[in-house]
Protein backbone atom coordinates (compact mmCIF):
# COMPACT_ATOMS: atom_id res chain seq x y z
CA UNK A 1 0.00 0.00 0.00
CA UNK A 2 1.18 3.52 -0.82
CA UNK A 3 -0.52 6.91 -1.11
CA UNK A 4 -0.87 9.15 -4.16
CA UNK A 5 -1.24 12.82 -3.29
CA UNK A 6 -2.35 15.33 -5.96
CA UNK A 7 -1.84 19.06 -5.32
CA UNK A 8 -2.98 21.89 -7.62
CA UNK A 9 -0.28 24.57 -7.76
CA UNK A 10 0.90 27.42 -9.93
CA UNK A 11 3.22 25.54 -12.38
CA UNK A 12 5.88 28.20 -11.82
CA UNK A 13 6.44 27.03 -8.22
CA UNK A 14 6.12 23.27 -8.82
CA UNK A 15 9.76 22.74 -7.91
CA UNK A 16 9.38 24.61 -4.60
CA UNK A 17 6.35 22.57 -3.51
CA UNK A 18 8.05 19.38 -4.67
CA UNK A 19 11.07 20.21 -2.53
CA UNK A 20 8.83 20.88 0.49
CA UNK A 21 7.18 17.48 0.03
CA UNK A 22 10.55 15.72 -0.07
CA UNK A 23 11.69 17.55 3.07
CA UNK A 24 8.55 17.24 5.21
CA UNK A 25 6.56 14.20 4.09
CA UNK A 26 7.31 10.46 3.74
CA UNK A 27 7.85 11.18 0.04
CA UNK A 28 9.74 8.98 -2.38
CA UNK A 29 8.94 10.64 -5.68
CA UNK A 30 7.14 13.51 -7.41
CA UNK A 31 5.79 13.81 -10.95
CA UNK A 32 5.51 17.50 -11.85
CA UNK A 33 3.55 16.90 -15.06
CA UNK A 34 2.47 14.05 -17.31
CA UNK A 35 2.35 14.83 -21.01
CA UNK A 36 0.63 13.03 -23.86
CA UNK A 37 1.87 13.36 -27.45
CA UNK A 38 0.35 12.42 -30.79
CA UNK A 39 2.44 12.63 -33.96
CA UNK A 40 5.12 14.42 -31.94
CA UNK A 41 2.65 17.15 -30.88
CA UNK A 42 1.64 17.80 -27.27
CA UNK A 43 -2.09 17.05 -26.94
CA UNK A 44 -2.52 17.09 -23.15
CA UNK A 45 -0.62 17.86 -19.97
CA UNK A 46 -1.19 17.68 -16.22
CA UNK A 47 1.05 20.72 -15.64
CA UNK A 48 -0.19 22.51 -12.53
CA UNK A 49 -0.99 19.30 -10.64
CA UNK A 50 1.80 17.68 -8.66
CA UNK A 51 1.54 13.94 -8.13
CA UNK A 52 3.35 13.00 -4.93
CA UNK A 53 4.06 9.39 -3.92
CA UNK A 54 3.99 8.75 -0.15
CA UNK A 55 5.12 5.62 1.66
CA UNK A 56 2.66 6.25 4.51
CA UNK A 57 -0.33 8.43 5.31
CA UNK A 58 0.23 11.96 6.63
CA UNK A 59 -1.66 15.03 7.83
CA UNK A 60 -1.63 16.72 4.44
CA UNK A 61 -4.01 19.56 5.32
CA UNK A 62 -1.87 20.73 8.25
CA UNK A 63 1.31 20.42 6.20
CA UNK A 64 -0.03 22.43 3.25
CA UNK A 65 -1.61 25.11 5.46
CA UNK A 66 1.64 25.64 7.37
CA UNK A 67 3.91 25.71 4.31
CA UNK A 68 1.57 28.01 2.40
CA UNK A 69 1.60 30.53 5.26
CA UNK A 70 5.40 30.39 5.41
CA UNK A 71 5.68 31.13 1.69
CA UNK A 72 3.18 34.00 1.99
CA UNK A 73 5.28 35.50 4.77
CA UNK A 74 8.24 35.28 2.37
CA UNK A 75 6.40 37.41 -0.19
CA UNK A 76 4.43 34.96 -2.34
CA UNK A 77 0.87 35.95 -3.24
CA UNK A 78 -2.15 33.62 -3.38
CA UNK A 79 -2.06 33.96 -7.16
CA UNK A 80 1.61 33.01 -7.42
CA UNK A 81 1.03 29.96 -5.19
CA UNK A 82 -2.10 28.57 -6.86
CA UNK A 83 -5.04 26.99 -5.05
CA UNK A 84 -3.23 24.05 -3.36
CA UNK A 85 -6.43 22.02 -3.50
CA UNK A 86 -5.48 18.41 -2.88
CA UNK A 87 -6.68 14.84 -2.84
CA UNK A 88 -4.97 11.77 -1.44
CA UNK A 89 -5.87 8.18 -2.30
CA UNK A 90 -4.39 4.86 -1.26
CA UNK A 91 -3.03 2.57 -3.97
CA UNK A 92 -2.08 -1.07 -4.12
CA UNK A 93 1.66 -1.70 -4.09
CA UNK A 94 3.39 -1.35 -7.44
CA UNK A 95 6.74 -0.10 -8.66
CA UNK A 96 5.66 3.54 -8.44
CA UNK A 97 9.28 4.70 -8.25
CA UNK A 98 9.73 3.29 -11.76
CA UNK A 99 6.61 5.16 -12.88
CA UNK A 100 8.10 8.39 -11.55
CA UNK A 101 11.40 7.79 -13.32
CA UNK A 102 9.86 7.02 -16.69
CA UNK A 103 8.41 10.55 -16.78
CA UNK A 104 11.87 12.12 -16.64
CA UNK A 105 13.62 12.22 -20.01
CA UNK A 106 16.86 13.57 -21.50
CA UNK A 107 16.99 17.38 -21.23
CA UNK A 108 18.90 19.46 -23.80
CA UNK A 109 19.65 22.60 -21.81
CA UNK A 110 21.62 24.23 -24.63
CA UNK A 111 23.40 23.20 -27.82
CA UNK A 112 26.24 21.99 -25.63
CA UNK A 113 24.67 20.89 -22.32
CA UNK A 114 22.61 17.71 -21.96
CA UNK A 115 21.26 16.28 -18.69
CA UNK A 116 20.63 12.53 -18.77
CA UNK A 117 18.78 10.52 -16.08
CA UNK A 118 21.08 7.84 -14.73
CA UNK A 119 18.79 5.04 -15.88
CA UNK A 120 18.63 6.16 -19.55
CA UNK A 121 21.18 5.09 -22.17
CA UNK A 122 22.44 8.07 -24.18
CA UNK A 123 25.23 8.51 -26.73
CA UNK A 124 27.18 11.72 -27.15
CA UNK A 125 25.99 13.59 -30.26
CA UNK A 126 29.09 15.74 -30.79
CA UNK A 127 32.63 15.94 -29.46
CA UNK A 128 31.95 19.14 -27.49
CA UNK A 129 28.63 18.03 -25.94
CA UNK A 130 28.71 18.20 -22.14
CA UNK A 131 26.71 15.29 -20.68
CA UNK A 132 25.64 15.29 -17.02
CA UNK A 133 24.33 11.97 -15.68
CA UNK A 134 22.01 12.50 -12.75
CA UNK A 135 20.00 10.69 -10.08
CA UNK A 136 18.24 13.42 -8.06
CA UNK A 137 17.27 11.25 -5.09
CA UNK A 138 15.67 13.51 -2.49
CA UNK A 139 17.53 16.59 -3.71
CA UNK A 140 16.23 19.41 -5.88
CA UNK A 141 17.93 19.92 -9.23
CA UNK A 142 17.09 17.63 -12.16
CA UNK A 143 18.01 20.08 -14.90
CA UNK A 144 14.43 20.28 -16.16
CA UNK A 145 13.43 23.44 -14.31
CA UNK A 146 13.99 26.91 -15.75
CA UNK A 147 15.96 28.15 -12.73
CA UNK A 148 18.52 25.35 -13.07
CA UNK A 149 18.76 25.73 -16.83
CA UNK A 150 19.38 29.47 -16.55
CA UNK A 151 22.30 28.82 -14.20
CA UNK A 152 23.80 26.19 -16.46
CA UNK A 153 23.62 28.50 -19.46
CA UNK A 154 25.35 31.23 -17.45
CA UNK A 155 28.10 28.81 -16.47
CA UNK A 156 28.64 28.09 -20.17
CA UNK A 157 28.62 31.79 -21.05
CA UNK A 158 30.42 33.50 -18.17
CA UNK A 159 32.53 31.11 -16.10
CA UNK A 160 36.23 31.89 -16.67
CA UNK A 161 38.63 29.04 -17.52
CA UNK A 162 40.03 27.16 -14.50
CA UNK A 163 37.80 29.15 -12.14
CA UNK A 164 37.48 28.45 -8.44
CA UNK A 165 33.70 27.97 -8.08
CA UNK A 166 31.20 27.97 -5.20
CA UNK A 167 27.68 26.54 -5.52
CA UNK A 168 25.52 27.79 -2.64
CA UNK A 169 22.44 25.64 -2.04
CA UNK A 170 23.84 22.83 -4.19
CA UNK A 171 20.90 20.38 -3.95
CA UNK A 172 21.61 17.46 -6.32
CA UNK A 173 25.00 19.01 -7.18
CA UNK A 174 24.04 19.55 -10.81
CA UNK A 175 25.46 23.09 -11.06
CA UNK A 176 28.72 22.13 -9.36
CA UNK A 177 29.05 19.19 -11.76
CA UNK A 178 28.29 21.46 -14.73
CA UNK A 179 31.04 23.83 -13.62
CA UNK A 180 33.45 20.90 -13.37
CA UNK A 181 32.52 19.77 -16.89
CA UNK A 182 33.34 23.27 -18.20
CA UNK A 183 36.81 23.20 -16.68
CA UNK A 184 36.59 24.73 -13.18
CA UNK A 185 39.81 24.09 -11.26
CA UNK A 186 38.08 23.73 -7.88
CA UNK A 187 34.39 23.36 -7.00
CA UNK A 188 32.88 23.82 -3.57
CA UNK A 189 29.19 23.08 -2.97
CA UNK A 190 27.22 23.55 0.22
CA UNK A 191 23.63 23.17 1.39
CA UNK A 192 21.78 23.63 4.67
CA UNK A 193 19.96 20.30 4.14
CA UNK A 194 22.21 17.45 5.24
CA UNK A 195 20.12 14.85 3.36
CA UNK A 196 21.24 16.16 -0.05
CA UNK A 197 25.00 16.13 0.55
CA UNK A 198 25.27 12.37 -0.03
CA UNK A 199 23.17 12.68 -3.20
CA UNK A 200 25.45 15.42 -4.56
CA UNK A 201 28.57 13.38 -3.80
CA UNK A 202 27.17 10.33 -5.61
CA UNK A 203 26.22 12.41 -8.63
CA UNK A 204 29.69 13.95 -8.79
CA UNK A 205 31.26 10.50 -8.60
CA UNK A 206 29.18 9.09 -11.47
CA UNK A 207 30.18 12.13 -13.56
CA UNK A 208 33.87 11.73 -12.69
CA UNK A 209 33.74 15.29 -11.32
CA UNK A 210 35.81 16.26 -8.32
CA UNK A 211 33.69 18.48 -6.07
CA UNK A 212 33.93 19.33 -2.39
CA UNK A 213 30.44 19.14 -0.83
CA UNK A 214 29.54 19.87 2.78
CA UNK A 215 26.73 20.96 5.09
CA UNK A 216 27.25 24.71 5.39
CA UNK A 217 25.83 28.18 4.71
CA UNK A 218 27.32 31.17 2.92
CA UNK A 219 27.86 33.22 6.08
CA UNK A 220 30.27 30.61 7.47
CA UNK A 221 32.49 30.28 4.38
CA UNK A 222 35.94 31.86 4.64
CA UNK A 223 37.27 31.01 1.15
CA UNK A 224 37.14 33.39 -1.83
CA UNK A 225 35.91 32.32 -5.27
CA UNK A 226 36.18 33.46 -8.90
CA UNK A 227 32.62 32.40 -9.77
CA UNK A 228 29.65 31.90 -7.43
CA UNK A 229 26.28 30.24 -8.09
CA UNK A 230 23.16 30.65 -5.95
CA UNK A 231 19.89 29.11 -7.16
CA UNK A 232 17.62 29.84 -4.17
CA UNK A 233 14.35 31.65 -3.40
CA UNK A 234 14.34 35.41 -4.06
CA UNK A 235 13.95 36.39 -0.41
CA UNK A 236 16.84 34.18 0.67
CA UNK A 237 19.04 35.65 -2.05
CA UNK A 238 18.22 39.15 -0.83
CA UNK A 239 19.03 38.19 2.77
CA UNK A 240 22.36 36.51 2.05
CA UNK A 241 23.60 38.91 -0.65
CA UNK A 242 26.25 40.43 1.69
CA UNK A 243 27.50 36.91 2.48
CA UNK A 244 27.66 36.03 -1.22
CA UNK A 245 29.59 39.22 -1.94
CA UNK A 246 31.99 38.41 0.90
CA UNK A 247 33.07 35.10 -0.67
CA UNK A 248 33.77 36.70 -4.08
CA UNK A 249 37.18 37.83 -5.23
CA UNK A 250 37.49 41.30 -6.74
CA UNK A 251 36.11 41.09 -10.29
CA UNK A 252 34.32 37.79 -9.60
CA UNK A 253 30.91 37.04 -11.07
CA UNK A 254 27.83 35.79 -9.23
CA UNK A 255 24.85 34.02 -10.83
CA UNK A 256 21.56 34.53 -8.97
CA UNK A 257 18.58 32.34 -9.89
CA UNK A 258 15.33 31.00 -8.44
CA UNK A 259 13.64 34.38 -8.92
CA UNK A 260 10.05 34.71 -10.12
CA UNK A 261 9.72 37.67 -12.50
CA UNK A 262 7.32 39.43 -10.14
CA UNK A 263 9.85 39.20 -7.28
CA UNK A 264 12.98 40.30 -9.15
CA UNK A 265 12.91 43.86 -7.76
CA UNK A 266 13.57 42.46 -4.27
CA UNK A 267 16.82 40.94 -5.56
CA UNK A 268 17.73 43.99 -7.64
CA UNK A 269 17.40 46.20 -4.57
CA UNK A 270 19.77 43.93 -2.66
CA UNK A 271 22.24 43.91 -5.57
CA UNK A 272 22.26 47.72 -5.54
CA UNK A 273 22.57 47.89 -1.76
CA UNK A 274 25.62 45.62 -1.88
CA UNK A 275 27.18 47.77 -4.62
CA UNK A 276 27.39 44.90 -7.11
CA UNK A 277 27.38 45.57 -10.87
CA UNK A 278 24.60 44.06 -12.94
CA UNK A 279 26.13 42.30 -15.97
CA UNK A 280 23.20 40.36 -17.42
CA UNK A 281 19.52 39.58 -16.89
CA UNK A 282 18.01 36.48 -18.51
CA UNK A 283 14.50 35.03 -18.42
CA UNK A 284 12.89 31.65 -19.03
CA UNK A 285 9.27 30.63 -18.34
CA UNK A 286 8.48 33.48 -15.93
CA UNK A 287 11.77 33.04 -14.06
CA UNK A 288 14.65 35.52 -14.00
CA UNK A 289 18.35 35.09 -13.35
CA UNK A 290 20.92 37.83 -12.80
CA UNK A 291 24.66 37.83 -13.39
CA UNK A 292 26.50 40.40 -11.28
CA UNK A 293 30.13 41.33 -10.77
CA UNK A 294 32.03 42.52 -7.72
CA UNK A 295 34.08 45.69 -8.20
Amino acid sequence: MYYELSIKVNPEISDIVSDLCFENLPCEGVIMSEETYKNLELVSTTEGTLKVFLTENADIKTFLTKQREILKLRGFSDESLGSWEFSCVSKEDQDWSKKWKEKWDVTHVSDKITVVPDWIEYSQKSSDEVIIKLEPGCAFGTGTHATTQLCMKMIEKYMPPCAKVADIGTGSGILAICAAKFGASYIYGCDNDETVIGVARKNALKNCSECDFELNTADKITQKFDFVLANILHNVLADIMPDLKNIMCSGSMLVLSGILDEKKQVVLDSIKKCDLILVDEVRLNQWTAFVVRKK
